[in-house]
């Protein structure tokens, strides 16, 4: 009876530490959208059940900080701007990026044409809503190498400290406001305005575009060569679900719809927000692009007297799970 126990709990242990390796759950940046496309396809498709994998997407949301769940241990993976991650690593959570799916950046600011703005210097006097919680730095680095001060005045830009809405547009709290291509932006022309009314200054334009959505782990993970494995399968699977979700734009859309629990998502909105989410995933095959991180950090420490990095990061980046999964 007693080797009968020691075999069951033997064969239960190893059962329960197979569960363990296959285990992945993933932190997104924001609430259930086509935003993370890429995921939910390649767990509605099984391509991470192809890998061995039993992936749990949890959904983000204004008062959670991806980074405060990996450090707790509430992830494996999350998915972060680099800016708000290196500023995490620089202040000692030690993050880093394993892949890229997004390849183009899709901030913008959207300002009412008459206000009269037709070019960066016309910000000066102007009221600009900007997304904080790490969303800032992006705009706090481009107004610094545009040597526009973010203190007010004629010669500054008073900054609104903007929600996840477009209201203060709307309601004429700001002349501009901080929109992505594939959402917010979309809202704006949903509240009835029209294009012709608007002027948009997309980062990627002004040359100061800082990488947004990569996949970030704990450095220390990476010691661990079977955590290694499964972020190889991992990332592997969800390239696989981005492709897929780039040529079939609105199965995407539908497969990500399915997965919102909050009944707050509509199709519509879903279709049109992941044709513009797979124009900026479009080039890239999840490895990142060293010129585009080097661009991203340069933007960063242009930050005149307050950078959002003081110096250039080390080792907050690795080629090692993305060569062995899409090679």
């Amino acid at each position: 009876m007693k080797h009968l126990m020691t075999a069951a709990t033997l064969a239960f242990a190893a059962t329960g530490a197979q569960a363990q390796d296959s285990d992945v759950t993933l932190q997104l940046q924001w609430v259930t959208q086509s935003q993370f496309a890429g995921y939910y396809v390649a767990q509605d498709k099984g391509f991470y059940e192809e890998e061995g994998l039993n992936v749990t997407i949890l959904p983000g949301g204004p008062d959670i900080a991806p980074p405060q769940v990996l450090a707790g241990g509430g992830a494996d993976v999350m998915l972060n701007w680099m800016p708000s991650a290196l500023a995490a690593r620089e202040k000692g959570l030690p993050v880093v990026n394993i892949a890229q799916p997004f390849k183009t950046s899709g901030l913008m600011l959207t300002c009412w044409k008459d206000t009269g703005i037709t070019s960066v210097e016309d910000f000066k006097g102007k009221t600009i809503g900007v997304w904080f919680f790490g969303n800032e730095y992006p705009f706090l680095s481009w107004m610094s190498q545009a040597g526009i001060s973010t203190d007010g005045g004629e010669d500054g830009v008073t900054v609104l400290k903007q929600g996840f809405n477009v209201d203060p547009l709307l309601q004429r709290q700001a002349d501009c406001i901080s929109t992505m291509t594939y959402n917010e932006y979309g809202q704006v022309l949903d509240a009835g305005v029209n294009p012709d009314e608007l002027v948009t200054f997309k980062y990627e334009d002004q040359g100061v575009a800082t990488l947004e959505d990569g996949m970030y782990v704990l450095e220390e993970s990476l010691n661990d060569p079977a955590f290694v494995e499964k972020m190889v399968k991992f990332v592997r699977a969800s390239m696989k679900g981005w492709k897929y979700a780039e040529e079939n734009a609105a199965e995407a859309a539908q497969i990500v719809l399915d997965n919102d629990e909050t009944g707050a998502q509509t199709i519509e909105a879903q279709e049109r927000m992941m044709e513009e989410v797979a124009k900026l995933t479009a080039g890239s095959n999840g490895t990142l692009d060293e010129a585009d991180y080097q661009r991203t950090v340069d933007t960063l420490l242009a930050g005149g007297s307050d950078p959002v990095i003081s110096a250039a990061p080390e080792g907050a980046w690795t080629h090692v799970i993305t060569d062995q999964a899409l090679n």
